[in-house]
């Protein structure tokens, strides 16, 4: 039975229709990502399965239960805020502890349980000390003791480490899964950063307008993107489509190609490697340079413009900047052009032909 079935689930503010009809089911025990820009319904579905927000339509069930109409506190899932929501008069220990204190649970027990939470959160030793006193990602850490600490079936995650800086934010996804291998319990996590949920997740459902454009393991979603702005979200990608594609593919239809995908050489560079590839000559247009990877943009001879991405292996900046202007030959493999339904017209990321799909920054 899947800890968490949603069945034509939709809300409505006045006129906005914020989730238009979700069917989703999450199983016990998943790491399961919701992931879209902002507006696309993804904190509103995860609002209604904690109970803080009543459908407009449709139904939620919790290992088979309809909570469809009961409040939040008759639900057994515990939610984290990216504002952690710690009490500052309160020490780290009584923050764990508060909402056992709140069900009357015995001192003893309390001081157990929150014991074992914060060593879970790798935080023992921290009890006697303020909020005030802690870093971000400890504090992060308090709050996510706090939510364990009722042992709830199903742990919600709204954005939790949007608050953090880049480096802090890494080390708390390792964290963050590790801990969920660990405590073995249903994880759902709301975020607008790709890399996050691609790193953490089991599977990702990708919200768009209130709908699940697809929901898939992570591989399957970033590598066969079921449309385009699955491909554009999800990182960063080339769209081939109309004359475009029947020219450089030979065949109608909407693809997409990964930038990584893509090897670039110099015209007129030996050819090593490239047979049975897809080849096409361009001119770069840009480059930039990033340290482990630059990024070209090459004006094709086909009259579009492509990105493709190369490991700086053996280059400096110099040497790539020095690129820019030159006649390059792109190739790529025909496993890697992946098909994909050009139905979202609507998606200001699907437009054009040839055009570069890039996810939107975090």
């Amino acid at each position: 039975m899947p800890a968490i079935r949603l069945v034509g689930l939709r809300k409505s503010f006045g006129t906005v229709e914020a989730v238009a009809g979700v069917d989703l089911e999450i199983a016990d025990g998943e790491f399961f990502s919701m992931l879209g820009p902002s507006g696309s319904g993804k904190t509103t579905v995860l609002r209604m399965i904690a109970g803080f927000e009543a459908p407009t339509g449709g139904r939620v069930e919790l290992s088979g239960r309809d909570v469809t109409r009961l409040a939040p506190f008759e639900r057994d899932v515990n939610t984290v805020f990216q504002d952690y929501a710690l009490f500052p008069h309160l020490n780290v220990q009584q923050n764990v502890e508060y909402g056992l204190r709140v069900r009357k649970v015995a001192r003893a027990e309390r001081e157990e349980r929150a014991g074992r939470a914060l060593r879970t959160v790798r935080l023992e030793g921290f009890g006697a000390r303020r909020p005030g006193e802690l870093s971000g990602g400890q504090r992060q850490r308090v709050a996510l003791a706090r939510a364990l600490v009722n042992r709830p079936r199903v742990l919600l995650l709204d954005e939790p480490l949007g608050a953090l800086d880049l480096k802090l934010r890494e080390e708390m996804q390792v964290e963050l899964k590790a801990i969920q291998r660990e405590v073995g319990i249903t994880f759902v996590f709301v975020t607008h950063d790709q890399e996050e949920a691609l790193t953490m997740s089991d599977r990702v459902a990708v919200f768009n307008h209130g709908h699940i454009e697809q929901v898939g393991a992570p591989a399957d979603v970033y590598e066969r993107p079921a449309s385009p702005f699955v491909a554009g979200f999800v990182g960063t990608s080339n769209l081939l489509t109309g004359a475009t594609a029947e020219q450089i593919l030979g065949r109608s239809g909407t693809y997409s190609i990964r930038p990584e995908k893509i090897h670039l050489r110099l015209d007129g560079a030996p050819v090593v490697g490239d047979e049975g590839e897809i080849v096409a000559t361009g001119r770069v247009a840009e480059v930039s340079y990033a340290g482990p990877a630059t990024r070209f943009l090459v004006d094709l001879d086909a009259g579009v413009r492509l990105v493709a991405v190369q490991q700086n292996q053996q280059t400096t900046s110099a040497e790539v900047a020095g690129l820019r202007g030159h006649a390059v030959r792109l190739s790529w493999r025909p496993e890697h052009v992946v098909t994909i339904a050009a139905t979202d017209a609507a998606s200001p990321h699907a437009s054009g032909s040839g055009t570069e799909l890039k996810g939107e920054s975090p």
